[in-house]
């Protein structure tokens, strides 16, 4: 899926836009009992109601693609006769109407999933969509529609346990101790089956959501899909940064490391700016490329290739976020960590000044000290 597709179905969880009919659901306490079922019908609920519950499922497809979003891909014969897809079709072809086809995954999740001592809340809900024709200018024709997708989408989420608070009433007006009730809060993981790939159902792909992109809750995707998880943000990261120091060894040298850092972001400034629909990917020999481009020999830049391609496998394609912080340069010693806007990361220098390692940053501007602004003197001269 790609950016434009996620925000068509995203704009599908609102009550006057929806085809959800009904919510299914268990509510799971930490010993993995389910304590009560959850079917009602969404047009029998009050507005804000509705609101709430269309909110929990639509969260399950925030955050980013490639970070908090991932493809689940199963293979031509999982499609083929599986029982995992088989369980996920039936959902699906039932708009999730058949119990046994919704306790049957509710158990598969619930015998996986393990949030410690967090009772949670599963939550199912089925749409169909009418896609709109859509022309070259990007127009949509409702009464072009020739493509129906069906799909369902699946929520977990915390629920925060009750505490006591001064609550006001109305009758006296005064405040009194009351109980806040449980509360189910933004969900921590679910998922979108099947994808909505060129703006139609793709059976042989999932979305998987986790809040946490550092977290992708493997236990989850074994037992529901049976395939091995992508690789989180984080662990993208820590590879890549593994593999650039192994690589580079001591030639790792901070110009080096600010340079492929730069780049990186340029790719990704660049890519927003097109304002192309598609996630932004580079193949293992751009990143090669990139690393060559900031001082490397060929050697090295090759030698990082075959690393990547040990780690992420042989035909990955990698997006840049994953690779670094993007949103911020970071020079950590063993007492002083300095973070600077990646913007002005070119204006620190590194430099070796009387036998010792400097980095240095300009001062010619406004300095301050816990707030409070200083003059930094120029040396004393002396005649």
């Amino acid at each position: 899926m790609n950016q434009r597709e996620l925000n068509e179905i995203r704009r599908r969880f609102k009550p006057d836009r929806t085809a959800i009919s009904r919510v299914y659901g268990c509510y799971v306490n930490s010993n993995r009992e389910i304590i009560s079922h959850i079917d009602t019908s969404l047009g029998l609920l009050s507005q804000e109601e509705q609101e709430m519950y269309l909110s929990l499922l639509k969260k399950a497809l925030s955050g980013t693609l490639g970070r908090n979003l991932m493809d689940i891909t199963f293979s031509t014969a999982q499609v083929a006769g599986s029982d995992e897809h088989r369980l996920l079709q039936s959902v699906r072809q039932t708009e999730a109407q058949d119990p046994a086809a919704r306790d049957a995954l509710y158990r598969r999740i619930i015998d996986a999933l393990d949030m410690g001592e967090t009772n949670y809340l599963i939550l199912l809900a089925a749409d169909t969509y009418d896609v709109p024709y859509k022309g070259q200018d990007n127009e949509t024709f409702a009464e072009g529609s020739e493509t129906v997708y069906q799909y369902f989408v699946c929520s977990i989420c915390p629920v925060k346990a009750p505490t006591l608070e001064l609550k006001y009433s109305n009758e006296d007006s005064g405040f009194h101790s009351a109980s806040t009730g449980h509360i189910a809060l933004a969900p921590e993981l679910g998922f979108l089956f099947p994808a909505f790939d060129d703006r139609a159902a793709n059976i042989y792909n999932a979305l998987f959501y986790s809040r946490n992109a550092a977290q992708l809750h493997q236990e989850v995707i074994d037992a529901v899909f049976r395939v091995d998880a992508p690789m989180s943000a984080e662990e993208q990261k820590n590879v890549f940064g593994t593999a650039l120091g192994d690589t580079l060894q001591s030639d790792c040298r901070y110009d080096v490391v600010q340079s492929v850092h730069q780049q990186l972001r340029e790719r990704i400034q660049e890519h927003k700016e097109s304002h192309d629909p598609q996630p932004l990917r580079l193949t293992l020999h751009e990143v090669g490329d990139i690393l060559a481009g900031g001082g490397a020999t060929k050697e090295q830049a090759d030698a990082f290739q075959r690393e990547c391609r040990r780690q992420y496998g042989e035909d990955a394609l990698l997006d840049p976020k994953n690779l670094m912080e993007s949103g911020k340069f970071q020079i950590t010693t063993p007492e002083v960590k300095i973070t600077v806007s990646p913007a002005y990361s070119d204006r620190l220098e590194a430099r070796v000044i009387d036998g010792r390692r400097y980095l240095l940053i300009p001062a010619d501007e406004t300095v301050e000290v816990n707030g409070i602004a200083v003059t930094i003197p120029y040396p004393q001269t002396t005649e």
